[in-house]
């Protein structure tokens, strides 16, 4: 049984008509829903709740935080997002959706700006997978299209990934690293592009797998993390 967050901002969903229509329940509830459906144990937190919903206590208890966030990055407590640093390189898991490049947490475990190009254009895109061995593909034929998405293109200031399993191409020409993993400390982190609140990406089965799939490749290994600093020594040193 892994255990899942699912973080959400639920700001849009409140405020815009266009988005509220599309995701009544919340982009959250949304994920939380196909993610039950791998036999996961699911909670959801949001922007307004306190401690935005990750206590000491939620934290502690998740295996997998998926994160999305959009407008209110700023509005993200600095302690709640140095707390999440820690149980990412303690083991946990970090899905991170579309516009959530550009949060705290993903900023500080990147060490760079994360920015990009965008545009809101109804525009196609078609999803390669370009890593077909890995376990996120699982299910996934040789790439995902999607009529309608919001572009996201390069440069994504991003260091290297340590595996790169989506590229994205896009109607207008542009291309982008759409699905990258990374490895910090014991804790495994997947990005994944796709997502725009005003349109109904998260219904897309899909795009649903392979969130599910991320989900079980990032559940933490069953090991501590390393010891460091001063360490004694394993076999007797000869001063001859």
């Amino acid at each position: 049984m892994i255990n899942v967050t699912v973080w959400n901002e639920y700001r849009h969903e409140i405020e815009d008509q266009e988005v509220r229509e599309m995701y009544p329940e919340g982009i959250h509830n949304v994920v939380a829903s196909f993610i039950k459906e791998n036999g996961s144990e699911v909670r959801t937190a949001t922007l307004d709740e306190e401690n935005h919903g990750l206590t000491d206590e939620v934290l502690q208890n998740t295996d997998v935080l998926v994160w999305w966030g959009h407008k209110a990055h700023d509005e993200v407590n600095d302690e709640i997002v140095d707390k999440v640093h820690e149980r990412v390189l303690d083991g946990m898991g970090l899905i991170v959706l579309h516009s959530a490049h550009f949060s705290k947490i993903f900023k500080k475990l990147m060490g760079t700006t994360c920015d990009l190009k965008w545009r809101e254009a109804d525009e196609k895109e078609r999803m390669w997978v370009v890593n077909p061995a890995h376990p996120i593909t699982e299910g996934i034929g040789e790439y995902i299209e999607l009529e309608r998405e919001e572009m996201y293109g390069e440069h994504f200031d991003i260091p290297a990934p340590d595996e790169l399993i989506f590229t994205s191409w896009f109607e207008g020409g542009e291309v982008f690293r759409s699905g990258c993993t990374f490895y910090r400390g014991n804790g495994k982190i997947f990005y994944f592009r796709p997502g725009h609140e005003t349109y109904p990406t998260y219904y897309n089965k899909e795009v649903q797998r392979v969130i599910q799939n991320g989900v079980k490749w990032a559940a933490p290994a069953n090991r501590p993390r390393p010891i460091y600093g001063n360490a004694s020594p394993l076999e007797q040193i000869s001063n001859d």
